[in-house]
Order: C-alpha cells, then structure tokens, then sequence
C-alpha cells in the first residue's frame, strides 16, 4: 500500500485582512492545510497545537511583533520561518535572519515567488532530514577554529556552538565544501534556496552577512560584481 504523504502545514501570521486571506486563499489552493493568526500570542499559541511545517510571519504585529514571536518559536521548536517586512530596510532584514528566520520578504511581494519560496524552505527540511537519517556520514569540515559537522548539522567555534539557521548552515557548507572557490549568487540561489531568480541576490547577500556576525568576516570573501568564496586559513592548508 502506497502512503500518501500529509500535506504540508503553513501557519500563516499576518494582522491585514487583506493580505492574510490572499495569502491563505493561495496556499490552500497548492493543497497545503493553512490556518492564519492575527497577533502574536495566537500565533505561539497555535505554533504549539499545529507543529506547522512552515510559518509566514510578518514582522509588524498588534501585540507580541514578529521578531519576538520567531525568537521564541525557534527556542520552542525550530520551524522554518519567511518573514514579511513592510520596508526595504536591510537592517530589519538582518535583525529578521539573526532571530531565527530562514528568509524574508517585502511587502508589496508576488504570490507566485511566496509560494516558490516556502516550497523550496520545505524541500530543504526535507533534505537535511534525509541526510541525518542517512547511514553515510560527511566528514566534518574544519577552518581554523570552526568546525562543520555536516552529519549532525552542528557548528562550533572553539569550545562554543554557534546557533545557524538551516539555511545558514545548508549556505555554508555548499560554500566550505568548495574552498577558495568562487560560487556566484545566482548558483548559490539554484543550490541552497532551490529556486533561481535573479531578484532574489539581495536574499543571499544578507545571509551571508549573517553568517560573517556569527562566524567571523574573514571566512567568506567577497568577489564583487560575481559571488563568494569560503576562505579557510593559510595555516589549515596540507
């Protein structure tokens, strides 16, 4: 008997109606279970009933705002979460990425690239659970004093974790796995967000910057105009 996957669970948290129906309307109409909330308490409250697979959230909420509410999300229970943010401001994308969030959008934003994003959040769950059931374990990588443990998907820095996003990580190690290499944003869109549009660079650019503040500005070059290289120390070399 063939099992039928579940299909997928999307929390929606959005406090305009407008937007909140749109959004809805649209993702049950891909045959995902959706459920929305207004402010922030219902939506930890109803994160803890459903478990949903995938949370939109906006960032600007009655209450409990968005970056709090995925602060604590992530502590409770790590869901992949697309932040919604009113303003084309870098710092609040940045500050979006650095409480959890594995990616963001502007408000006013196209349904077509909503829904292509959150497919590509799931797959990547998807994968990194394959792989942790897996019996082959990666060797970990090591550059300096970071180490990447892709099995486990863990990484540390000296005797400390350092807390990554699942993007986060899926973007370091496709950069650490192909060292001094320059890989331009637009593979790194293909290979770790699994959706290649050129409009999403800008998506890429603020992960990184949020991997250096975790990890150290030295670890990550930047090839202007082209992509990035992962830069491991001259001393790690054999």
């Amino acid at each position: 008997m063939v099992e039928i996957p579940a299909p997928v669970s999307v929390l929606v948290v959005e406090d305009e109606p407008a937007i909140a129906t749109a959004v809805a309307q649209r993702l049950t109409a891909e045959g995902w279970n959706v459920e929305v909330a207004r402010d922030g308490l219902s939506a930890l409250t109803a994160a803890a009933r459903l478990r949903p697979d995938v949370v939109v959230l906006d960032v600007m909420l009655p209450g409990i705002d968005g970056l709090e509410v995925c602060r604590r999300l992530q502590a409770e229970q790590p869901v992949p979460v697309l932040m919604l943010t009113a303003r084309d401001d870098e710092t609040d994308m940045l500050v979006g990425l650095g409480v959890g969030a594995d990616d963001y959008m502007t408000k006013p934003f196209s349904m077509r690239e909503l829904v292509a994003r959150l497919k590509a959040l799931v797959r990547r769950v998807e994968r990194a659970a394959q792989v942790a059931a897996s019996q082959v374990a990666e060797p970990p990588i090591t550059a300096g004093d970071v180490v990447i443990d892709r099995a486990q998907r863990r990484v540390t820095r000296g005797d400390a974790e350092v807390h990554l996003t699942p993007t986060e990580f899926d973007l370091l190690v496709m950069l650490a796995s192909s060292p001094r290499t320059v890989l331009t944003r637009e593979r790194l869109l293909a290979e770790v967000w699994d959706w290649a549009d050129a409009s999403g660079t800008r998506t890429v650019d603020s992960h990184i910057k949020a991997v250096r503040r975790k990890l150290g500005a030295e670890l990550i070059r930047t090839v202007h105009g082209v992509g990035y290289a992962f830069e491991p120390p001259t001393s790690d070399e054999r």
